[in-house]
Order: C-alpha cells, then structure tokens, then sequence
C-alpha cells in the first residue's frame, strides 16, 4: 500500500483528482470504478473543472458503480445513479450509455445481481478503482461478516451503516435495508485502486486497514493483498498512524 498524505480535504480531494485524472489522461478509454458518499464530493468537483478547463475528455471512458441502493429509482435524489449524476455525469462529456450501477428497480436479487456481474466482467478490467472507507471497515457495501463475497450480491445493511446514512434522508424510517454492490473479488481484479479517507473519526479504521490483520470483520484489510493500492488521506484520517 502507497500512503499519500494530504493537508485537509480539500487538499486530499486534489491530489485524488491528480492521480484519476492521470489515468484518463494516459488512456482516454479507460474504465473507471466510481463510488459515492461525502467523501468522493471533492474529487469530482475538481475533475469536472479540469474538464471545464479543457484538460480532460470523457468522451471514450466507461464507468462502472460500486452499488446502488435496492428499492431507489433513479429519480430519487437519494439513488446513487442520482448522486452520480448530480456530481460528475451531466458535467463532463461522458455517453450515458456508457455509465453503469447496479439496477436498483430490479426486484428479482439475483437477477439483479448476475446482470450487473455480467456487466462489470464484459469491461475486460477496471483501470482504476475509487473506493471510499466505512467507519466498520465496509468498502462498497461489503460489510463485517465471516468471509469475503466474491460478486455482485444483495446486501442486508447493517444498523451502523443505516445510521451513517440517515443523515441524507428525512427520517431512519426512509433510508433503504439493502444494496446490491460489487464483492470483494469485483473490486480487487480491479488494476489500480484509489481510496480516498478524511477526518478524526476515520482514523481508528484506517489504521485498522493499513496494519491490522486480514480479516472480513474489516472488509477493507483485504486491500493489503492488492498489488497496487494508493491511500490519500488527510491529516486527521492518518493522526494515529
């Protein structure tokens, strides 16, 4: 693991910026893994004024999404697809039709899943991976359990992630039980992968990630298998390191 430490957020959503807008750079056809939540905020922001600013094209990238909420339409403002949207889509000259999550709408579980398993395996390999860090160590939806999913799979949120993500809706009662996400094999056969970490309470969990043992009660200690793996956090996500 390469562990870049950034001043504040702002800063470390720049020098995330730095390394994805690099790789659309190197290779305009590239497949990006994208993620929501607060933290990714930053890091398109800055990769929608490079593109404002003429220094990216997005026309030949294709991406694919970490999860998607099951029961949200897209017109949910709550939805990723929505979230995605809102904050890199519409800005940049990307085809919609080469944008992919999971579908939220999809009832049938599996059907949902294997589609999406089928997509993500049709790209012929993510070049970079973003992931973001859970305060239980969940990267995508993966949450603690006693092994590691390999797929796409549908899964039961657990009540510290429900209450993480509360804050975005009008009541607990609102916020969606379950997700379909990328498993654990999905995200690792990625090529490059980038996570992105802020602030004092991300800290015990971080250094959980970086120095702890593997295990899946913290998802995200698998990364320490992955050939290429950059962590930019900033100075409060790494002050017990």
């Amino acid at each position: 693991m390469r562990v870049i430490k950034a001043k504040d957020y702002a800063d470390m959503s720049k020098k995330a910026a730095d390394i994805m807008a690099a790789q659309v750079l190197m290779k305009p056809e590239c497949v990006l893994g994208l993620a929501t939540g607060s933290t990714p905020i930053g890091l398109y922001q800055n990769l929608v004024e490079r593109y404002q600013a003429g220094e990216l094209d997005f026309s030949a990238v294709r991406t694919v999404n970490l999860d998607e909420y099951k029961g949200l339409p897209k017109e949910n403002d709550q939805s990723y697809y929505y979230f995605m949207n809102d904050n890199l889509f519409s800005k940049v000259n990307i085809d919609p039709k080469n944008t992919n999550l999971p579908d939220g709408m999809e009832p049938d579980s599996n059907k949902a899943c294997e589609d999406y398993n089928k997509i993500i395996d049709s790209m012929g390999g993510v070049d970079i991976q973003l992931l973001g860090l859970g305060h239980n160590g969940h990267i995508g939806f993966n949450e603690p359990g006693d092994s590691f999913v390999p797929d796409v799979h549908c899964v039961d949120l657990t009540q510290t992630t429900i209450e993480a993500n509360k804050r975005f809706f009008a009541s607990i009662d609102e916020v969606p039980k379950q997700a379909y996400t990328m498993g654990i094999r999905n995200i690792m056969f990625a090529k490059k992968i980038l996570v992105v970490v802020s602030g004092k309470d991300k800290a015990p969990i971080l250094k959980e990630v970086i120095n702890g043992p593997i295990t899946p009660k913290v998802q995200a200690s698998v990364l320490q298998l992955h050939p290429d793996v950059t962590i930019v956090a900033d100075e409060d996500a790494l002050s017990m390191m």
